[in-house]
């Protein structure tokens, strides 16, 4: 697959990283000369330096010939033209646009082959807003997503020492929960992958990823973890466009929501904005306005500034003052890592977020969901099986005969409306949804290949 990469910021080279280790040619596109330079050498990939939207530019980078076009510059000016001559002048089948601004997202009909022709439309606010509010649904958890309309969740959580099912092995689950259908995807021990069996013994500290129906998650849940109900008081540090946009959210939900924000002007724009939250100027990283605002009551506390050492002590400050869970949104993937053990219960990276977002629409095959996990590391993705036992390697097949990757788990079925957990005898059927969890993503090309259908195929 040909495609041009328009920006060369964390999204954009991240991308141009994984998409050009699978075999794709890759041409990435940005304005500053100095985020180019040692890219690549680093990977297998051309740069162009030059405005993105230009037409000579997207010219010299391939325009004529590429199958898809993904504009990540910061400028959602920039990448609306971009795909827009991509059309006019290439006809490009796919066009890939990142649209922060909420003006531009509150009109999508502007978004059409005869206005703006745009794709697929990637929100990174809305994508980190999503998974932030899953985090307060789930105490607990260290990261959830959404598979089948959300009706099958995929859960990652640590297991407590108090855990019902720590030191037992896993088939014991079934014991404790007789009536609710579950697979634990992967177990990661002291940062290794360990293939999970009947016989494995849960040990505390484990990260478990385990795959269920919506409604059996909380149940799962308990068996791992101390369960507590959703908490009510939530502080937010930073009114940007993802604070706002999860204050709006909360309040509408009816929590209890503190909004703190540095900026005097912002502020007060907030304060406007939004009808139930307490907007406060300050500084979230002030101890004696923490103490003011009852930190030690706050079940959630969120920094969300667009500064991660910001994020960083406020968070660590919140959670050494009180406040039972503390969140950090980080941009820098050096940070995310090492703060893997720290103070900081749960770290945001919207990187790794809106890669996983983007991935679904380049990977191969019928892709519905993919969603990068531990930091990129795994993924899980959501595929829809078609065709026969003629032209396909996994319809008509039950589970233990589909040759899939090293490391790789069929965990569940969405069959019209049914979910089904998978068990080794499960027959795949054609236009099943199957959810899969990948510990290592390089295997992603011959999952890919196993759910494309022959040329019989019509």
């Amino acid at each position: 697959m040909k495609i041009i990469i328009l920006g060369a910021g964390q999204v954009g080279t991240s991308m141009a990283e994984i998409l050009s280790r699978e075999d794709n040619d890759v041409t990435l596109v940005d304005i500053a000369k100095q985020r180019l330079e040692g890219l690549q050498d680093r990977l297998d990939i051309r740069t162009i330096h030059g405005a993105a939207s230009h037409p000579s530019i997207l010219e010299q980078a391939g325009g004529p010939d590429a199958d898809l076009i993904l504009a990540v510059t910061n400028e959602d000016e920039v990448n609306m033209a971009a795909c827009q001559i991509a059309h006019s002048l290439y006809n490009t089948p796919k066009k890939i646009a990142r649209i922060r601004s909420a003006e531009y997202l509150s009109h999508p009909e502007i978004f059409r082959d005869d206005s703006i022709p745009i794709d697929v439309i990637i929100s990174p606010e809305h994508i980190i807003t999503q998974h932030i509010l899953h985090l307060i649904e789930y105490p607990g958890a260290l990261q959830v997503v959404d598979f089948a309309g959300g009706r099958i969740q995929l859960v990652g959580v640590k297991a407590y020492r108090t855990g019902p099912l720590v030191g037992r092995e896993l088939r014991a689950l079934r014991d404790d929960l007789p009536t609710i259908q579950t697979r634990v995807a992967a177990i990661y021990r002291q940062n290794r992958a360990i293939r999970p069996a009947g016989d494995t013994v849960i040990e505390p500290e484990d990260e478990i990823f385990f795959v269920a129906a919506k409604k059996d998650i909380h149940a799962v849940m308990s068996e791992l973890c101390e369960v507590e109900k959703p908490g009510r008081r939530i502080m937010l540090a930073g009114a940007g466009n993802i604070g706002l946009r999860l204050a709006e959210t909360l309040e509408q939900d009816h929590y209890h929501v503190k909004l703190v924000e540095k900026s005097d002007a912002r502020a007060k724009q907030a304060a406007e904005q939004l009808d139930r939250t307490v907007v406060l100027h300050g500084d979230a990283a002030d101890e004696d306005l923490m103490l003011q605002e009852n930190i030690d009551n706050i079940e959630v506390f969120c920094s969300l500034t667009n500064d991660d050492e910001a994020n960083i002590l406020s968070a660590m400050l919140a959670k050494r003052m009180g406040a039972h869970r503390a969140m950090a949104l980080v941009n820098r993937s050096a940070y995310v890592d090492l703060l893997e053990s720290s103070a900081v219960d749960v770290i945001i990276s919207p990187r790794v977020a809106t890669v996983g977002t983007l991935l679904t629409h380049v990977r191969r095959g019928d892709m519905v969901a993919v969603h990068s996990l531990r930091r990129g590391a795994a993924e899980a993705i959501e595929a829809i099986a078609h065709g026969d036992v003629s032209n396909s390697r996994v319809v008509g097949q039950p589970v233990e005969d589909i040759p899939l990757p090293p490391g790789t788990t069929l965990g569940a079925i969405l069959r019209g409306e049914e979910v089904i957990i998978a068990h080794h005898d499960t027959v795949i059927e054609s236009e099943d949804h199957v959810i899969l969890f990948l510990v290592d993503k390089q295997h992603i090309r011959a999952v890919e290949q196993l759910f494309q259908v022959a040329v019989t195929f019509v």
